[in-house]
């Protein structure tokens, strides 16, 4: 008889293994999902990361933002060697220009020392008033004034201010 039960009802034992194979299956995937050796993950887990990540994650930046400005510190260095080395050469330059002008002045002061104060005036009279003061402030007290007196009387008189000025204790020689 349990040969003509199969046969009658050949669906049912087809059903009856599907059924089993799906029981047995089943606490196979929960435990899967529920494997032990994987951490279940809570917001107080979360936050326990968060925290020991927080110092790392600190010190990284610092270190990245340390970098970037001994980066920029050493293009600051070199921008100032160049700036030194740009201001030692406008040193010089400028050294030996203030050589050649004081012995071009006193060239021409001693040019002027040897005139008579009747040439002299005229001449001065045509130059810049600061460089005429200049040359008349190097001469002797006595040709200065006779060379004075020759000139035109605004001119004398510009010329006269900016010696007084230069001689003034409130002026200052620095002007920046």
């Amino acid at each position: 008889m349990p040969c003509r039960a199969n046969a009658v009802r050949p669906g049912l034992s087809l059903k009856l293994l599907a059924a089993a194979t799906v029981l047995l299956l089943v606490p196979q995937v929960n435990a899967q999902q529920q494997d032990p050796r994987l951490p279940t993950t809570t917001s107080e887990d979360i936050q326990k990361f968060c925290t020991n990540i927080a110092d790392p994650a600190r010190d990284q930046r610092y270190l990245l933002q340390k970098q970037e400005l001994e980066k920029l510190q050493g293009e600051v260095d070199s921008r100032i060697k160049v700036l030194e080395t740009r201001k030692a050469e406008y040193e010089e330059w400028l050294k030996r220009r203030n050589d050649f002008l004081d012995r071009a002045q006193a060239g021409l002061v001693d040019v002027y020392k040897t005139m008579k104060a009747d040439a002299a005036a005229p001449q001065l009279q045509e130059m810049l008033p600061e460089l005429a003061a200049a040359i008349i402030m190097k001469l002797p007290a006595r040709q200065s004034g006779l060379i004075l007196a020759e000139m035109d009387p605004k001119k004398a008189g510009i010329i006269s201010m900016i010696i007084s000025s230069a001689a003034d204790p409130k002026t200052s020689k620095d002007r920046s």
